[in-house]
């Protein structure tokens, strides 16, 4: 076994020239995911998967073309696939199985990408370390004692230990972001319509998006290029079609970006190092880099708490065991509800069910819900002047490399405020690229670290196309943890 499976582009190319087959690119993902298992990444396989392989193989011989032909490609459990397990990390869907696919994994098997299986995740997409799944947490393949980020832990992971070239999670408040940068990969969070939510299991829906994992612009380009445009099933669907690339050095000459000042308190020092190292390689290539200030970015994570979570609580009713998922019998239909959501959810969830419930009650939702609605509406607009001057914005991913596993377990706004660089963007829509930096040496172990770039709405192809560039320059050094 290789030290991991190539990109996806060379996989698609070597798959359409004759020189592997779809099958044997399967039984290797399968096989990593084997030897990898105690990392957990992976919590299901998909069973269909021969049969996909078989028909890429078809296609190919009869001379069509496809961007992903034969790709292995991982889900995040909250992607419904038809035929497989699409639990969220949950006890009350632990024996769920999707009847339909997601518009995501539609677009992927119709490029030739071949889905693996699903990849773990906090429960309900509610974490920022994949230790709330129900299936028990996700180890960082850097370093097994530490976490992988979250809530797409299982996703970051099984691109960084190169089980798969790509993968998909979704990103909430930094949950495709987050891991990347804790894992040393690529994770992009699109626009907000610009990818569909049809068949994603919703956690907060004016917030979610999905977005691909991988270890080259190259590919991030490819997955977009396929997974990306419009759908009449998903009423927040935006008509853009993707036009996705990588770019050269040459197109960061006076490239204008903004580093946003609020972002440069309390990072550790690695992850100071790899920012000022990422600015430095910005100016020498051309760009111009001044800071910018967004002076409602201290209120982002309590706006982004007192939004997701009513959101969440609205979502999550339907869990109830009376048409899916897990029922627990009881004396009546209250008891059977009851007793079945408090079987069934975790405490992070309850705890986001509870909190936002009361956010939304009588009394309290001009206080809270309403009130939060209107500082995303400044957190938004202090967005849209920065970039009347700037083309990108950055600042760190994460203001820390991975941390312990159950270090901030006992502490919920210890948790929270894991994602205090990644929640801003989505609550004003925007895409944005965690970027991989480099590293921090923590306790003897080398830990990578992330720095975050931010594009105006609808200018997804820009943070792929200095992906591209960073990478020709030399700046960003993809590598694959040490061994699965």
């Amino acid at each position: 076994m290789s030290a991991h499976l190539p990109s996806a582009t060379d996989l698609a190319r070597a798959v359409q020239s004759g020189g592997v087959t779809p099958q044997i690119l399967l039984d290797e993902a399968r096989a990593r995911t084997q030897t990898a298992r105690n990392l957990n990444a992976v919590v299901s396989l998909n069973a269909g998967a021969d049969e996909v392989a078989v028909r890429v193989a078809e296609r190919v011989a009869a001379g069509e073309t496809l961007p992903l032909a034969g790709v292995p490609v991982v889900l995040k459990d909250n992607i419904n696939a038809r035929g497989t397990p699409t639990t969220c990390g949950s006890r009350i869907l632990a024996n769920y199985i999707s009847p339909y696919d997601a518009t995501v994994v539609e677009r992927l098997t119709a490029a030739g990408a071949v889905i693996v299986g699903k990849a773990n995740m906090d429960e309900f997409a509610m974490g920022s370390s994949t230790e709330t799944s129900a299936c028990g947490p996700t180890l960082n393949p850097w370093d097994r004692s530490r976490v992988p980020g979250g809530s797409s832990g299982g996703s970051a992971a099984a691109v960084a230990a190169g089980l798969v070239p790509v993968s998909l999670g979704s990103d909430t408040g930094g949950s495709v972001r987050q891991p990347a940068a804790l894992t040393g990969v690529y994770g992009l969070k699109p626009t907000y319509g610009r990818v569909s939510r049809y068949g994603l299991v919703a956690y907060a829906s004016s917030l979610d998006q999905i977005g691909p994992f991988a270890r080259s612009a190259a590919d991030l380009a490819l997955v977009m290029n396929v997974v990306a445009g419009h759908d009449p099933r998903d009423a927040t669907s935006l008509d853009a079609p993707p036009a996705f690339r990588v770019g050269t050095p040459d197109e960061l000459r006076g490239l204008r970006v903004g580093v946003i000042r609020e972002s440069l308190e309390g990072n550790t020092v690695g992850v100071e190092a790899a920012l000022e190292a990422m600015l430095g390689a910005l100016r020498g290539a051309g760009a111009e880099v001044r800071e910018v200030s967004l002076p409602h970015l201290r209120h982002a994570i309590a706006t982004y708490y007192l939004i997701a979570m009513p959101e969440a609580s609205s979502n999550l009713a339907r869990y109830d065991g009376m048409v899916y998922g897990e029922r627990v019998p009881a004396g009546d239909v209250v008891g059977s509800m009851t007793q079945t959501r408090e079987r069934g959810f975790g405490d992070e969830v309850k705890r986001r069910i509870l909190i936002g419930t009361y956010a939304l009650s009588s009394g309290y939702y001009d206080a809270y819900y309403s009130k939060a609605m209107r500082v995303r509406r400044l957190i938004a607009d202090d967005f849209a002047r920065a970039f009347g001057d700037f083309d990108l914005l950055v600042s760190p991913t994460s203001p820390f490399p991975a941390f312990r596993r159950g270090e901030k377990t006992g502490d919920p706004l210890a948790m929270y405020a894991a994602d205090v660089d990644t929640v801003a963007v989505n609550l004003a829509g925007l895409p944005a690229l965690s970027v991989p930096a480099g590293f921090e040496t923590v306790d003897r172990v080398r830990l990578p670290v992330g720095v975050q770039f931010i594009a105006p709405a609808l200018a997804d192809e820009r943070l792929t196309a200095l992906a591209g560039a960073l990478e020709e320059m030399g700046a960003v050094r993809v590598e694959v943890a040490p061994g699965i």
